[in-house]
């Protein structure tokens, strides 16, 4: 009988991509299975802008441990903030990412912080990679017809591809 493709393996890793937002936040599970990429699930998880912070704080926190009970992902790679121009905008992200610290914290997963430099580095071999370059490579590693939509949702598949491929690397140590 085939194996349903959301039950675990024995020794199968299975990774929680997240590229955090206020407004969007983009989520993958994936694993890898004979040398395989594969996407278990993604989506997105968006909140409306006429709800207080701490409202969006909270949906994405509470959406984020559904997903996580659904799909029991041991580790979690999570973009880290990098420079912004507007103000604004860094405050979010960050008000964003750390909710989802906390919540993967609660729920046990490790996780583990890349750069969108090692994340470039780690598709495409080159840090300046431009975003439709690492979109197109994503899509070709994992074999999707079509890269999912918004673009939170495709950079959260590219996130957890790093994560898989950093600890074979390097060994990471997660926090």
């Amino acid at each position: 009988m085939p194996k349903n493709i959301l039950q675990s393996a024995k020794n199968e890793l299975r990774v929680l991509g997240i590229d955090p937002g206020t407004a969007t936040t983009g989520w993958a599970i994936v694993v890898e299975r004979n040398c395989e990429f594969i996407p278990l699930a993604y989506g997105h998880i968006s909140t409306e802008k006429e709800k207080s912070d701490d409202e969006r704080i909270l949906e994405i926190s509470v959406d984020l441990k559904e997903i996580i009970d659904k799909y029991a992902p041991q580790e979690a790679a999570i973009e880290e903030l990098f420079f912004f121009k507007n103000k604004k905008t860094v405050i979010q992200v960050a008000q964003a990412r750390g909710a989802i610290l906390l919540t993967l914290k609660q729920k046990g997963v490790k996780v583990c912080g890349y750069t969108p430099l090692q994340v470039k580095q780690a598709l495409t071999g080159y840090g300046r990679a431009d975003k439709n370059q690492i979109q197109e490579m994503t899509k070709n590693i994992m074999k999707l017809a079509v890269l999912p939509k918004p673009d939170d949702t495709a950079d959260a598949l590219a996130i957890a591809l790093c994560h898989i491929n950093s600890r074979k690397i390097n060994a990471l140590h997660c926090k």
